[in-house]
């Protein structure tokens, strides 16, 4: 069974923040239709945080190292996004309790007790244009894999293009949270940029570890 480690977190970290870092540009771009065009700055802050948290030699068991990347996230100035990244981090703590390797179930609840703790900190929903739409679908398509027998990459591969394709809806939304609802109808045709993260984050995970696991992690950003 392929499962996934401490030290593959950590690969799937480093993946999620190249793929921020490559298109960092973009996102800030994308916030620039409704927002105030940081979005971009605040999310590479974010993987930077994360980067030293699951740096190599720090800390080993995995609950506290989620819960130490929750705080750590927390703490980054960049006002809903990061306080919902955090809380996201923090809350995969919460069911992370049996040791690793991680097998497709476990790894789902990880991510699912992730998602129940943002629920608690915001009322957006898919469709609202914002980044559940992308992080929703995510860890909904993880759970279906592993239900269905898929091992721990599959189930995170088939995550990972669940984000992508919830991000890319999100052009044909209104936004209803944020500075973004104060444009109203005229944020359609523009694509959410905090959705948008969430898919790259997604890819970057499975490409991060898919290499090391024998799976190509192709999942498109």
């Amino acid at each position: 069974m392929i499962g996934i480690t401490r030290e593959d977190f950590g690969h799937m970290i480093r993946g999620a923040a190249g793929a921020i870092r490559a298109q960092h540009g973009r996102l800030s771009e994308l916030d620039c239709a409704a927002g105030d065009g940081d979005h971009g700055a605040t999310m590479l802050r974010v993987v930077e945080s994360l980067e030293k948290t699951f740096a190599p030699g720090g800390t080993v068991e995995l609950r506290k190292c989620l819960r130490e990347a929750g705080w750590s996230v927390l703490g980054v100035d960049g006002g809903a996004s990061s306080s919902l990244l955090g809380t996201f981090f923090g809350g995969m703590a919460d069911a992370a309790v049996c040791e690793t390797p991680l097998g497709a179930n476990e790894l789902a609840a990880v991510f699912e007790a992730g998602l129940t703790a943002v629920r608690k900190q915001t009322k957006a929903q898919p469709g609202d244009k914002t980044m559940m739409d992308a992080l929703a679908p995510a860890i909904e398509a993880m759970r279906a894999s592993a239900d269905a027998g898929r091992n721990a990459v599959e189930s995170l591969r088939d995550a990972a293009e669940a984000a992508r394709k919830g991000a890319e809806g999100t052009r044909n939304l209104i936004a209803r949270y944020g500075r973004a609802r104060l444009q109203g109808e005229k944020t359609i045709g523009h694509e959410d940029p905090g959705a948008i993260s969430v898919g790259l984050m997604f890819a970057g995970f499975c490409s991060g570890v898919g290499k090391l696991k024998g799976d190509s992690g192709n999942a498109r950003s």
